[in-house]
């Protein structure tokens, strides 16, 4: 333990360098963290990093799924739900047949079951990946919307599939009527466990006299709390997670208070960074052992690296496909919510980008490590070679896909024809009708009332200045209740408007967090 732990606490520390790095040479986080990782494995003495199969899903998926659907806009995930679950089920679905055909075709000694397993393992995207390379280049909010839903439901639908080819490689049979009344059980089940115990926990959070570090502590249990309870059962802790997280994000201002918000999300953006750098690193860290792995089991280090690029190759052109697929069907069907685009090459070149964004990582390799080292009492077939090709799937779409798509939206130009509301415009728009709904409030609620106080007269005159009145003459408990009546008011008019389809659930959530800052503000005066 006591050689370990400085080992990682010089990874923590080289995760944070890593991204400051990464930062200036604005290129995606989990690039440099990969290829460190691997660099940093081949210095002789290092301690091994092992994790145990049977708690790499517990450790980190949990709360990385909770985070994300934290995140979302679930306005957008319902306005583009069709082409997400397309995405995230049918294209999950015939990513990991592509690759089970091709595999058993060409890799010696692997079956349908074993293909299937590996399909399962690298056909889901990588949300953190995406977004971290994404954050570079505009593009259009309703292809963010699609990318981060896709990525959020597609770990629960490829995780499926890699359990039933797990159990297939196990048993050695696969049995499709007592998989089907799996599958419905896992979809069915873990949605319908993720929500009652949301339902639960918001109904806990309203009645305990909880605090913001009370708050913020049952946050980070709940996610596991959502996966250990499905999974006990045999249904989906992946769906249980994201329904749950997806339930409560939604509720997020009628249970928590504004500085369980405030510090929360502080807390989780370090926590979910710290998990998924370690992940990143592990990644490369592994390498040397997998490769010591083949050659045990005499497979020659360049056939690996060819069966990789082939599996790579695979997955990115299953993607393409479908990606064109989507486009064709929705043309066909539902013209009306087909991409918009005034220029036909745009629109026709949207689907090559879209199936560009299939890097992979932690889910990928979480589902990798958890695979069992034995099975009925013998080595669980191929497993390094399995584990090797994650590898070089994870950091072959990492480095090529993820170092190229930046330049490829900014080249093409690909989204420039594509009609939509800059982002500072619409948040002046939300500011200006949110001035005014505050001055109608004051004005007919508290105009006569308090006509001479003076505090209250430069809150009606220029409220968004109200900073300049943040004294101890201007304020006492009546005026610093009237403001904290206000900033409610102005929260329920935010979510009065983000009904609005048009407004940008972004944009809503940073005004409602500059109205939580300011309440915390009021508080300490």
């Amino acid at each position: 333990m006591h050689s370990i732990l400085p080992f990682l606490l010089a990874m923590i520390l080289a995760i944070v360098l890593l991204e400051m790095w990464a930062s200036k040479l604005k290129i995606a986080y989990p690039i440099l963290l990969v290829t460190a990782g691997l660099l940093i494995s081949f210095i002789p003495g290092l301690p091994v990093v092992k994790i145990d199969p049977d708690l790499i899903f517990f450790i980190f998926l949990p709360p990385l799924l909770f985070e994300a659907a934290w995140s979302i806009s679930f306005k957008e995930m319902k306005k583009w739900y069709r082409i997400i679950t397309s995405f995230a089920f049918l294209v999950v679905f015939f990513t990991a047949l592509s690759v089970a055909v091709v595999t058993n075709h060409f890799i010696p000694g692997f079956s349908l079951a074993l293909g299937f397993l590996i399909g399962g393992i690298v056909s889901p995207p990588d949300a953190v990946s995406t977004g971290a390379i994404t954050k570079f280049v505009k593009i259009p909010r309703a292809t963010s919307a699609i990318l981060e839903g896709e990525s959020l439901l597609n770990d629960a639908s490829s995780l499926i599939i890699f359990r039933f080819a797990l159990v297939a490689v196990g048993t050695g049979q696969f049995i499709w009527q007592q998989a089907a009344v799996d599958f419905l059980w896992m979809v069915i089940g873990g949605a319908g466990i993720g929500i009652a115990l949301a339902w639960f926990f918001v109904q806990a959070h309203k009645r305990l006299p909880t605090d913001a570090p009370s708050d913020i502590v049952f946050s980070i249990l709940e996610p596991y709390i959502f996966y250990w309870v499905a999974e006990q059962v045999h249904s989906s802790g992946v769906l249980a997670v994201v329904c749950g997280g997806l339930y409560m994000a939604n509720r997020r201002m009628s249970y928590l208070n504004s500085t369980s918000r405030i510090r929360g999300a502080s807390v989780w953006e370090s926590f979910v960074f710290v998990l998924n750098g370690i992940v990143f690193f592990i990644i490369g860290l592994d390498l040397p052992e997998i490769v010591s792995g083949l050659r045990s089991e005499n497979i020659p280090l360049k056939t690996a690296i060819g069966y990789g690029v082939l599996v790579t190759g695979v997955l990115i052109l299953a993607r393409i496909i479908s990606a064109y697929a989507a486009l064709i069907a929705t043309l066909i069907f539902r013209p009306q919510v087909a991409p918009r685009a005034t220029i036909r090459r745009s629109r026709f070149l949207t689907p090559l980008l879209l199936g560009w964004t299939g890097m992979r990582g932690v889910v990928s390799l979480a589902a990798a490590l958890s695979i069992p080292v034995m099975v009925n009492g013998q080595a669980f077939p191929q497993r390094n070679l399995i584990l090797f090709i994650t590898f070089i799937v994870i950091l072959l779409t990492l480095l090529v896909q993820g170092l190229t798509l930046p330049y490829l939206i900014t080249r093409t130009k690909i989204f420039d024809s594509i009609p939509q509301i800059p982002e500072e415009d619409t948040k002046l728009k939300v500011k200006e009708g949110l001035r005014e709904h505050t001055r109608l409030f004051l004005k007919n609620k508290y105009e006569n009332e308090f006509q001479d106080h003076e505090g209250m007269q430069r809150m009606l005159m220029l409220w968004d200045e109200k900073s300049k009145a943040a004294n101890d003459e201007l304020i006492n408990e009546k005026t610093k209740l009237v403001f904290l009546e206000l900033l409610e008011v102005q929260r329920r008019f935010l979510l009065e408007i983000n009904k609005d389809p048009l407004t940008s659930d972004e944009v809503v959530r940073h005004h409602l967090f500059l109205i939580d800052l300011e309440e915390e503000r009021l508080r300490t005066l």
